[in-house]
């Protein structure tokens, strides 16, 4: 339910986002738990397929004929479609992906209404049932009002000083309601089979760290203080005492912002996240927030070594410990706890969450209907427990084998790209061949399912069994750190539609959900396959070789395993794409930022260059089908584009341009195709058009 994706005191389990992805009551007994993946023969739960939206695949109605491909490439593919399909009320965005996502939601809602209608549920089943239930009593959250979070103001009203305040931080973290940095498990960089723990810089309620400085901004900044204000009235603050308090947070958090780095930085420079000390050197930089206190306060045993990510950011928290006003403590701690539960409290918070987050800062018009905001907070707080229902009806086992395929396939074409690179030594070029042969794929759900044992819900309090989840989860995460990874384990939920790599696990990642149409259809030709889910494959190998993801062994190990001159052959390369990107801009006149999202542009050129290669050795010598009049090749580069046909507010594309590492659709859609010879003779396009990249201007990197 919450749009920010966060919950009450901006938890950050999934501390890293190297994960990079392509956009993106009691458990009574512990064997129904940890159950094996495989879904059974006969599925527990029953789905309506009829009732479901349908899936959006690539049509030769959908073309715009009366656009040029080789100018247009964007608009020829997808302008029919694209004008007769609006963005609903609801949404900010619509598109391929979205479609995909209101499908899975559709499954979700038919298992979550099973879930809750069995009033002898246990495990999983009966986790995700009374999240549901008690999420769509609307009679009783309201009636409740603000009365679960009086313990925790009541708490916050009786701070005084700089040590109670730490204190209270300490206290509330132990929860999982951490309100100014992230903190949890991941793989040590130098030893990835090993998880230590990583503190992460935080406390923001903006998008970004930039949105508190750039003058184009500001009007976003008004608004904010606006809804600071509106927030802490609802909490019971006067009106007038809510307007000075809003503006304290409001500096506060520009106070925060300044030592911050941007989501450009984290995403360009992913050494920022690893940053080894010993408890001793964090306590000496930190003297009012003293580490060695903190691991005891969240039950961690005292490690020889953590990472204490961007410290300059730490430290300016506990000068803040020393030197701000209890007062500016107090309404800061105050407004993010209320805004944070906002979505799981009466409609007047939930309203005002909206308003803010979604209305104002991404332009939708309507809030989504209740089901699909609680199905929201089942898949944040239980994502992997409701996903063991859903694989049981929404993933064919076929899907499986014939995505094991196409990954054999790609990894063919990379192996074969990488041996044939002109400008990479072989020094390089074969350690860059044992990170393509240590791939390993995930596909569709986990082997083994994880543990949720020890997590109590029930149907009195939707709050109380979010908390709950939260302070599950949170513990859940903990207790991994200082034991070895278990590589098992999915950073995705397999009714999620996307996919991702993980660096530090050298691992490719395909959710069940994205395995449908226009990435993945079984009954479809080679070339749709290819241009849909085998680009998506591509692209998740490729990230393994783009600027951050490069910077990884094929054990995980944050190593330099380039050449001096290589490395500055790749850079020069990788500098084009930049270049490249940063010539697009919007309708409206916004620049796209190629350094921002350079790494999701070498995965889009890699992946579909890859994508094509496999296509070619699928198909072999097997004669053009020429369907609707299309040689195989447009319909494989169609494909792609339909991938990527998406509309968006004007808000939400402002927004995606100032904080998301991945170009707006349709840029990606033409951005890498521009840079392929067979796009060009697919669609006989002449050179000087503008999908015919050239000379200087072409980039060829894996």
């Amino acid at each position: 339910m919450n749009t920010r994706n966060i919950t009450i005191g901006k938890p950050q389990i999934l501390l890293l986002p190297l994960a990079v992805t392509l956009a993106l009551g009691a458990c009574s007994k512990k064997e129904e738990a940890a159950t094996a993946a495989a879904a059974p023969a006969q599925p527990e739960y029953v789905l309506d397929e009829g009732a479901l939206p349908a899936v959006n695949r690539f049509a030769l109605a959908d073309l715009d004929t009366t656009k040029d491909a080789c100018l247009d490439f964007a608009g020829f593919a997808n302008g029919t479609w694209l004008a007769a399909n609006p963005i609903p009320s609801d949404r900010t965005s619509w598109g391929a992906f979205e479609m995909l996502d209101e499908r899975s939601n559709a499954v979700q809602h038919q298992l979550v209404e099973q879930a809750a209608a069995d009033a002898n549920a246990t495990g999983v089943k009966k986790i995700v049932g009374d999240l549901w239930a008690t999420g769509m009593d609307e009679a009783k959250i309201n009636a409740q009002g603000i009365e679960p979070l009086a313990g925790r103001l009541a708490a916050i009203d009786a701070l005084a000083d700089g040590p109670a305040i730490a204190e209270y931080l300490r206290t509330s973290a132990a929860r999982g309601e951490n309100f100014l940095f992230g903190f949890g498990a991941e793989a040590d960089f130098q030893k990835p089979d090993l998880n230590i723990a990583y503190a992460m810089q935080g406390g923001l309620g903006l998008p970004d760290s930039k949105y508190y400085f750039d003058a184009d901004k500001q009007d976003i900044r008004d608004k904010y203080v606006a809804h600071i204000a509106k927030v802490l009235e609802l909490s019971g603050i006067a009106a007038d005492e809510a307007q000075k308090q809003a503006r304290d947070v409001m500096a506060f958090e520009t106070r925060l912002a300044k030592v911050s780095k941007s989501r450009e930085d984290m995403s360009r420079d992913v050494s920022l996240f690893y940053n080894p000390v010993s408890l001793a050197a964090a306590d000496q930089l930190t003297p009012n927030f003293p580490w060695t206190k903190f691991f005891e306060s969240q039950g961690v045993a005292a490690p020889e070594m953590f990472s204490l990510a961007i410290p300059a950011f730490h430290q300016e928290v506990s000068k803040a410990l020393g030197d701000a006003d209890p007062a500016t403590w107090r309404s800061y701690l105050r407004f993010h706890t209320v805004d944070g539960a906002a979505p799981y409290l009466s409609d007047a918070f939930a309203e005002e969450n909206f308003n803010f987050y979604a209305k104002t800062l991404r332009g939708q018009k309507e809030m989504k209907e209740r089901w699909k905001r609680v199905l929201g907070t089942v898949n944040e707080q239980a994502g992997e427990a409701l996903g063991q229902m859903y694989v049981q009806v929404a993933f064919p086992a076929d899907s499986k084998t014939k995505m094991e395929a196409l990954v054999a396939n790609l990894g063919s074409a990379l192996k074969a790209r990488i041996e044939h690179l002109e400008w990479m030594g072989d020094e390089t070029k074969q350690k860059a061949l044992a990170k393509q042969a240590a791939f390993t794929a995930k596909i569709g759900y986990p082997d083994k399912w994880r543990e949720w044992t020890g997590l109590d819900t029930g149907r009195d309090s939707f709050i109380g069994n979010v908390l709950a989840a939260q302070e599950f989860n949170y513990r859940w995460n903990l207790s991994k750190i200082g034991k070895p990874v278990d590589k098992t384990e999915w950073g995705m939920s397999p009714q999620m539609v996307n996919a991702y790599y993980n660096p530090l696990q050298n691992e490719i990642v395909f959710p069940a959900a994205i395995l449908q149409p226009p990435f993945f259809d079984p009954g479809a030709s080679d070339e749709i396959n290819y241009g849909g889910i085998g680009a998506v494959i591509g692209h998740e190998m490729t990230h393994g070789y783009d600027d951050q993801g490069s910077r990884f062994g094929p054990t995980g190990k944050f190593e330099n395993w380039w050449t001096d001159a290589d490395a500055k052959g790749f850079s020069g390369r990788t500098d084009k794409l930049i270049a490249q990107f940063d010539g697009y801009t919007t309708a409206d006149g916004q620049k796209i930022n190629g350094r921002h999202t350079l790494g999701e542009n070498i995965a889009d050129l890699g992946g579909l260059a890859t994508a094509y290669d496999a296509m070619k050795a699928a198909v072999g010598d097997t004669p053009d089908p020429m369907t609707d009049g299309l040689t195989r090749d447009q319909r494989f580069f169609l494909n792609w584009a339909t991938v990527w046909r998406r509309n968006f507010t004007p808000e939400e594309l402002k927004n995606r341009i100032a904080t998301d590492e991945h170009a707006p659709a349709q840029f990606r859609a033409i951005g890498a195709p521009s840079n392929l010879p067979a796009f060009a003779a697919a669609f006989k396009c002449e050179p000087g058009k503008p999908m015919v990249r050239q000379g200087d201007g072409q980039v060829v990197i894996w």
